[in-house]
């Protein structure tokens, strides 16, 4: 079974036992042995191993996996170390400059803000190889909205940044007054000026971060 190998594994422990998980298992076994799928196996619960949920500071939820080859390693928006920033990434890193005047990193890494406890969660967390939303609707979105809905539970205050329409959804599940929900639109180019450049989530999130006692992300440090 699955081994996070930090706190998510005693708070998810349930879910894995569940009939939905185990049918959304069978699928992935056929998937991954009879096609290529990403990321890799190993991958899948990068965000949940690289942010223990009593770490977690912000969340920014992403849609589903780059489904490109050599991309996708289980963070959203994140791609493997030597692979171009994506467009939306590119997108996320003009927003900071703007915010900070400080360059970005060529580096579309975003292992770094995992460490400082910024949860990079998609809510799928597979993809068929060219196929965007091919893992739609087979079980993850239920425990993704779990794990949202566990971490609104948290009495310690939580960023979430939801971008797109998708994400936004999810403001449903965070009912807890603790928290702070951002919304914009998507970083892709073909919402970006449509209400994410100029939304100021980054500096948002540090200023909420600093009032209610918590440290910063240093946005700058992406690995």
């Amino acid at each position: 079974m699955v081994n996070i190998g930090n706190d998510w594994d005693e708070i998810l422990g349930a879910e894995f036992k569940k009939d939905y998980y185990l049918k959304l298992r069978a699928f992935l076994a056929r998937e991954y042995r009879t096609g290529t799928v990403y990321p890799d196996m190993y991958d899948i619960f990068n965000a949940l191993k690289y942010t223990p949920y009593s770490d977690v500071k912000a969340v920014i939820l992403g849609q589903d996996p780059y489904h490109g080859p050599g991309q996708a390693h289980g963070l959203c928006f994140s791609v493997l170390p030597g692979i171009t920033p994506p467009p939306s990434l590119k997108n996320i890193y003009r927003e900071i400059y703007d915010e900070y005047g400080t360059p970005m990193p060529e580096s579309g890494e975003l292992t770094g803000w995992a460490k400082q406890g910024v949860l990079l969660l998609n809510t799928v967390l597979t993809v068929r190889a060219g196929m965007a939303n091919s893992h739609r609707g087979m079980g993850w979105e239920i425990l993704t909205d779990r794990i949202i809905s566990l971490l609104n539970e948290r009495e310690q205050p939580i960023v979430f940044m939801l971008w797109g329409a998708n994400a936004r959804q999810k403001t449903a599940l965070i009912t807890n007054p603790s928290h702070l929900v951002l919304t914009a639109a998507h970083p892709s180019p073909l919402s970006a000026y449509n209400g994410f450049f100029g939304c100021g989530h980054f500096r948002k999130c540090n200023e909420f971060l600093s009032a209610n006692g918590r440290e910063e992300i240093n946005w700058q440090k992406t690995v």
